[in-house]
């Protein structure tokens, strides 16, 4: 694809970077948005924004960095491509959730229903990161002969992330977006279908996207860390949060208490 855009002197300009950061910009927007229609103070909104995107960025380089331990320490050179990298996703769920848990509790946000505000645009603004990594041409499949196969064919792509030239690949950056797509979908019909209760949209993207990410593991080709030396770090991660989401969902459901803070108490509060 294109991983570099265009060239101004010595500033480049490469695709994922700039996807990445809209991602976050339009899922930031997004949470904005549902916090006004929730009578939530924008302000501590956006602040939270800020710091779980911080912490996203560095869970996901720190993630990669561990799971592929040997080859950043083997070779120092190879330190540049965890600096252009994205990470691994879940490096940055893991570290934003505690960081964002600790906001919430330090300014008396209601945690469920601040959770259910920043879940849709997560999901978003990971469908648009995905095509950041199409255009990089990292994330890549496995090799196939189906018809939607992707071949890729720039340089700059393999010598940055490896990937493989002139070879038809499973388009696995385009199921991601397309399930995170749907995951949002659902989760903003249910919003509008389902019996109503604090924590229902964040716990059910929570076992929607892991559990077609455990699916999509299949089809990856690019290298990634192992765990017990057979099980990619994600699909690992993805068994694990499927039955916690379905516990805490059902856990919630019973208590069916919204855990929401009047606006004027939350403005107050802000002041």
């Amino acid at each position: 694809m294109y991983p570099l855009l265009f060239e101004l002197g010595p500033l480049s300009i490469y695709s994922y970077g700039l996807l990445l950061a809209t991602a976050y910009i339009v899922a930031l927007m997004f949470a904005l948005r549902r916090a006004d229609r929730a009578g939530l103070n924008g302000q501590r909104v956006m602040d939270l924004g800020i710091f779980v995107i911080i912490s996203a960025l560095v869970g996901a380089k720190l993630m990669l960095f561990i799971v592929d331990f040997d080859r950043f320490t083997s070779d120092p050179a190879q330190l540049m491509v965890l600096l252009k990298s994205g990470g691994v996703f879940y490096g940055g769920l893991l570290l934003a959730v505690p960081v964002a848990w600790w906001y919430i509790r330090r300014h008396r946000l209601p945690l469920w229903t601040t959770c259910d505000l920043f879940a849709p645009g997560i999901a978003l603004g990971h469908a648009i990161g995905r095509l950041g990594c199409l255009m990089a041409g990292c994330c890549y499949g496995r090799a196939t002969d189906l018809p939607w196969a992707i071949t890729f064919t720039n340089t700059l792509a393999a010598a940055n992330v490896g990937t493989p030239l002139e070879i038809a690949l499973h388009p696995t950056q385009i199921y991601e977006a397309v399930a995170e797509l749907t995951v949002l979908g659902i989760l903003l019909a249910g919003e509008r279908r389902w019996r109503p209760f604090a924590g229902r949209t964040f716990w059910t993207y929570l076992l929607l996207y892991p559990t077609a990410r455990f699916i999509i593991e299949f089809y990856r080709g690019d290298p990634r860390g192992m765990v017990f030396g057979t099980i990619p770090t994600s699909q690992f991660l993805s068994a694990l949060l499927v039955p916690l989401s379905i516990v805490m969902l059902l856990r919630l459901r019973r208590q069916g208490e919204p855990d929401a803070t009047p606006a004027k108490s939350q403005r107050k509060r802000a002041a």
